[in-house]
């Protein structure tokens, strides 16, 4: 069972802290979907990742939150690589564990998700993160 969050700040210091999507049952699916183990990957857009204070960078701790603000899991980073948003392929949508796992459905859904955040284009760079489940 996973700690509450200041045991994880103690043991992870520095960790990132976080929650997937944009709504309290989008974090609740996806950090769920990263305990399944169906979920090794996920992606911002560049320009959101360049505004972050903190950056994060290959080897980072993140403390996953669920919708209720509750710690879901520890992941780490194990890459980040740079590319366009047409530029993703089937395998790397298929990392992200969503939906049916296609390409077509990652980028209906991400196209919609980039939307309601203000900004999309096919061509927008995104940064692919890759990450391994420590703790849930």
């Amino acid at each position: 069972m996973i700690s509450s969050l200041e045991e994880l700040k103690t043991r992870y210091p520095g960790a990132h802290i976080w929650a997937f999507g944009d709504s309290a049952e989008m974090a609740n699916d996806l950090s769920q979907l990263v305990i399944a183990g169906q979920k090794t990957a996920t992606c911002s857009t560049l320009e959101s990742h360049l505004q972050l204070e903190d950056k994060v960078t290959v080897g980072d701790f993140h403390i996953v939150l669920n919708g209720n603000g509750a710690p879901a899991c520890v992941i780490r980073t194990t890459s980040l690589k740079i590319i366009r948003f047409n530029e993703v392929t089937e395998s790397m949508a298929a990392l992200e564990g969503e939906g049916d796992k296609s390409l077509s459905w990652w980028r209906k859904e991400h196209q919609a998700f980039f939307t309601r955040g203000g900004s999309f284009s096919d061509e927008m760079e995104l940064v692919f993160e890759e990450f391994q489940l420590l703790a849930f």
